[in-house]
Parts: C-alpha cells; sequence; structure tokens
C-alpha cells in the first residue's frame, strides 16, 4: 500500500503534526506537539512512576494518530527502565496515518529505541518483545467491544480523538462507558479536552473527574478514574459549565451511528432539557 504524503504543519515546540482533511482539525495542538504529549499524557498520569512500581504497565492509546502519546510513554518509561514490561493497544482508524509520520521523518527526534519499535508497529501492527504491543486498525467502537469482552484491564488511558463537533462518535456515554470497563480500578484516564459534555458522559461511565491545567493552553484538559483522592477539583467554573446545556452528551446506544446523526440526536436533547443557557455562563465567565 502507497503512503500517502500529508503537510508538514510546525508547531511551537519544534515539533511537526499533520492537518486531516477528513475532521478539519489538526492532529496536535499547535502550542506544541511533542509537549502536549510529554505533558498531558505522560507527566500528568504519573505514568513513570507507575510504571516503576509495577510488573507490568498496560497502556490503552485511542486514536494513536501520529505515534506521539504512544512515543512520549516508552521514551519516559524505557528511560529508567529500558526492559519494562508493557502491553501497549492503540486504536486507529487510519493506517497510512502511522506510516506517513514514519515515511515523513516526524519521530526523528524521539529516542531510537523508540523509532524502532514505532516503525515495527506501523508497519507490522504488531510487537511481541518485553513490549507488546497491537496497533488495531478501524472503527475504535468495534474494537472497544471485543477489549472489554477480552477483560483488558489499562492503567492508564491516552483518550485523543479530534474534537467532539468534529469526531462525536468517540466521546459519546456509550463508548466512554466501554473505556472505563476497560479501566482497572486504580487506573486513569486522561483527555485534553474539558468539554463539559465529555465530563458528563465520564461522570455517567461511573468515573470522577479532575481538572488539569496545561502550560500554554487557555482551557484546562480532564483527568478520570474511580478515586478522586489524586483528582484536582474542578473549579467553580467549571462545576457551574456541568450544569448548563453545554453538559448534555453525545449518545450512540447502537454504537454505529454517523457523526451526523449523533450530533442531532445531541441538538434534539439540548432544546428540551432543562439545563440553564450555556450562554449566560459564558457572559458570567468569559466577558
Amino acid at each position: 500500500m502507497e503512503t500517502p504524503h500529508f503537510p508538514l504543519i510546525p508547531t511551537a515546540d519544534g515539533s511537526a503534526t499533520f492537518f486531516s482533511e477528513v475532521f478539519g482539525e489538526w492532529f496536535h495542538s499547535r502550542a506544541g506537539a511533542y509537549a502536549e504529549a510529554r505533558s498531558i499524557y505522560v507527566q500528568a498520569t504519573n505514568l513513570v512512576p507507575r510504571a516503576l512500581k509495577q510488573d507490568r504497565m498496560t497502556i490503552v492509546d485511542v486514536c494513536y494518530g501520529l505515534g506521539y502519546n504512544t512515543a512520549a510513554a516508552l521514551e519516559g518509561i524505557w528511560a529508567v527502565k529500558p526492559q519494562a514490561q508493557i502491553q501497549l493497544v492503540g486504536l486507529e482508524l487510519d493506517e497510512t496515518v502511522p506510516r506517513a509520520a514514519i515515511a515523513q521523518g516526524l519521530l526523528k527526534d524521539w529516542p531510537p529505541p523508540v523509532q524502532a519499535a514505532l516503525a515495527d508497529l506501523a508497519k507490522m501492527q504488531q510487537i511481541r518483545t518485553h513490549l507488546h504491543a497491537d496497533l488495531l486498525i478501524g472503527d475504535a467502537r468495534q474494537h472497544l467491544q471485543t477489549l472489554v469482552k477480552s477483560g483488558l484491564q489499562a492503567d492508564v488511558i491516552f483518550l485523543d480523538p479530534f474534537s467532539p463537533p468534529r469526531c462525536p462518535q468517540l466521546w459519546t456515554v456509550e463508548f466512554l462507558a466501554l473505556m472505563a470497563k476497560c479501566l482497572q480500578p486504580q487506573g486513569v484516564l486522561v483527555t485534553y479536552s474539558c468539554a463539559a459534555a465529555v465530563r458528563t458522559a465520564l461522570q455517567l461511565a461511573g468515573l470522577q473527574i479532575g481538572s488539569l491545567a496545561v502550560r500554554d493552553r487557555q482551557w484546562p484538559s480532564t483527568l478520570a478514574s474511580y478515586n478522586d483522592t489524586d483528582l484536582q477539583p474542578l473549579s467553580q467554573q467549571e462545576q457551574e459549565h456541568l450544569q448548563t446545556r453545554a453538559a448534555v452528551p453525545y449518545r450512540d446506544p447502537s454504537l454505529r451511528d454517523d457523526a451526523e446523526t449523533i450530533q442531532q440526536r445531541r441538538t434534539q436533547e439540548q432544546a428540551t432539557s432543562a439545563l440553564q443557557s450555556t450562554g449566560a455562563w459564558r457572559r458570567r465567565w468569559l466577558t
């Protein structure tokens, strides 16, 4: 299969990313693609300290994309524990994206062992060494149902789809409920999003949520777990956001609906919701 060439988009930390014509968004923050992977998905989850305490670390990377979040995870763990036993499951819709990242040299600044692992994963979609990795290509909703049935229990879940308005399929109550089933009792889920609809869906999945301030980002990110001991409480502004119609979650009962259907369902639910107007919240907090 011929690997397509994607235009490179520079980010503020010197790394580059791609722009998705399908979803109309960049794959990473323009404030720094590598920095985002390291700060949100590795540092905030205490991934390395977790790995040092455990015989085996299980990571699920939802929307693997260029592989940066996985690269940051492997970089951090292997720096202190080179032979760490890691189980990694990556979910990715388009197999040409990680291949293009390799072909266009976007991983050249990661440590050589990390580059080699991601190259093998992009090419073969499977690794069987002390890194036991699978890259599952296709609709993440279907793959996730299989992972739940397998009894997979992740220590850390990276939730990194395109934004809810662009890719609502992977932010629904039903999808996040499956994600929660794949999270072990002391595990943590992290996402860049602070959307009220996403946070509500995480709560409906039985998770506690916390706020995650990120340098060079206007909005916080979100951590979720079954235990709120290590979570930073939401601010008053964030709590009130969850009382507005912006908090009406996306729903996909069959886990097969397209984006337009999911959006329409939410719009209809918002129209009859007793929650306060989001506009009133914006005027109170953002003006």
